[in-house]
């Protein structure tokens, strides 16, 4: 519960609100996240609603390290083991990093409705694994300054976590959490998948193509 809390922080929403009174999921692609701030906003708030949607992931994963230690002991009769706090504290980190990834993406404080996880994902991959979070961090930079597309970096970042924490050794919970973290935040870039199919997906720097078109007629 307090992971999902700490996800539903509509941050970009308040952004909107705070600084030009205006509700941002009715404007541009109607999300939440740092991108839609980006062009509605501008640079500084979507920097500021960037890094806070990274340290919701962060303070998710360092929250399941440190109570479940703490609750363990306070349910058992006796103090934890190490061997056994190495078997539940994953889980718990497992259960943390789903809760924050869907409490940024489906709000209780707007209706269910949010950003796409992927800066709060990543928030949870740098402080689960360090080398698993850095190299979805680098590749999301390299095909953004490529392709200056920031859906298809995200998406192509997800997927190298997954590569990734398959690759190298971590516990059973912070595979299936990648795996089904990086599934999910793929699946909800949905229609940005279908505008890439068409070639119709803006770039940084761009207006929207259908946008222009219709500006045009």
């Amino acid at each position: 519960m307090i992971a999902y809390l700490f996800g539903s922080t509509p941050t970009g929403y308040l952004a909107g609100k705070l600084l030009t009174g205006i509700d941002i999921r009715e404007h541009g692609s109607k999300s939440t996240g740092a991108t839609n701030v980006l062009r509605t906003l501008g640079k500084w708030p979507a920097l500021v609603v960037l890094i806070a949607d990274v340290l919701k992931g962060v303070a998710a994963i360092i929250v399941a390290r440190s109570f479940c230690p703490w609750l363990y002991t306070e349910l058992s009769p006796t103090p934890p083991t190490a061997a056994e706090l190495q078997v539940w504290v994953p889980w718990a980190v497992c259960l943390a990093g789903i809760a924050v990834l869907l409490g940024h993406s489906r709000s209780i404080w707007l209706n269910f409705t949010g950003g796409k996880s992927a800066a709060t994902g990543l928030g949870v991959l740098l402080a689960m694994s360090w080398p698993v979070g850095l190299g979805a961090a680098m590749v999301f930079g390299v095909v953004l300054a490529v392709a200056r597309i920031v859906s298809l970096s995200s998406i192509l970042a997800a997927l190298t976590a997954i590569v990734l924490v398959c690759g190298f050794e971590h516990p059973l919970p912070y595979r299936l959490l990648v795996i089904g973290g990086g599934i999910y935040v793929i699946v909800r870039h949905h229609t940005n998948i279908q505008r890439l199919l068409v070639g119709t997906e803006p770039r940084l720097g761009r207006g929207r193509p259908d946008t222009k078109t219709e500006a045009q007629v």
